[in-house]
């Protein structure tokens, strides 16, 4: 059989974008990055409560094929939940630095955000931004776990475009 392109007929051609899959190895590693986050957990405060609510079978993040790690050696996400204080923020970046590359953060709530209600204390840091760099704000005080779900499906969408283009988007 003869599979040169110009002989292909129209039919030939539809049914070949049909069923041949074609990709380029980038877009494939982007996909299974997306599809397989492993968030490492940063309660800081009550947006904690809410975060771990993510986790239980109402939410279940785990159908997403996120699993929460403890480890950052282990995590390709970082979920920062609460107050971030002066005192939290070298800790934060320490952990983030432990981190393997390519690796996210997800600030979560108003306080993790821009330092919410606290913002006016000499000791709260004016959002996690200041320490690591953000690629998924999540506003709320607290927000509910359906806002952290819709988080990270932003950041799947954030990384599989990051993957078909070659450029990081901040």
């Amino acid at each position: 059989m003869d599979l040169k392109l110009e002989n292909i007929t129209q039919e030939e051609m539809a049914e070949i974008q049909r069923n041949v899959f074609m990709s380029t190895l980038e877009q494939l590693k982007g996909w299974a990055r997306s599809n397989s986050l492993w968030p490492m957990t940063f309660g800081l405060a009550c947006c904690a409560i809410e975060m771990m609510g993510v986790g239980s079978s109402h939410y279940d993040l785990d159908r997403f094929g996120s699993f929460f790690r403890t480890s950052p050696r282990q995590s390709d996400v970082m979920i920062v939940s609460g107050t971030v204080t002066k005192k939290m923020a070298p800790v934060i970046r320490r952990l983030y630095d432990q981190m393997p590359e390519p690796k996210w953060v997800i600030a979560m709530g108003s306080c993790a955000t821009a330092g919410g209600p606290y913002v006016k204390s000499y000791s709260v840091v004016k959002g996690v931004d200041q320490v690591v760099p953000v690629d998924i704000y999540i506003p709320g005080c607290p927000p509910n776990p359906a806002a952290l779900i819709y988080g990270v499906n932003k950041l799947k969408e954030k990384i599989r475009y990051e993957a078909k283009t070659g450029k990081r988007v901040i």
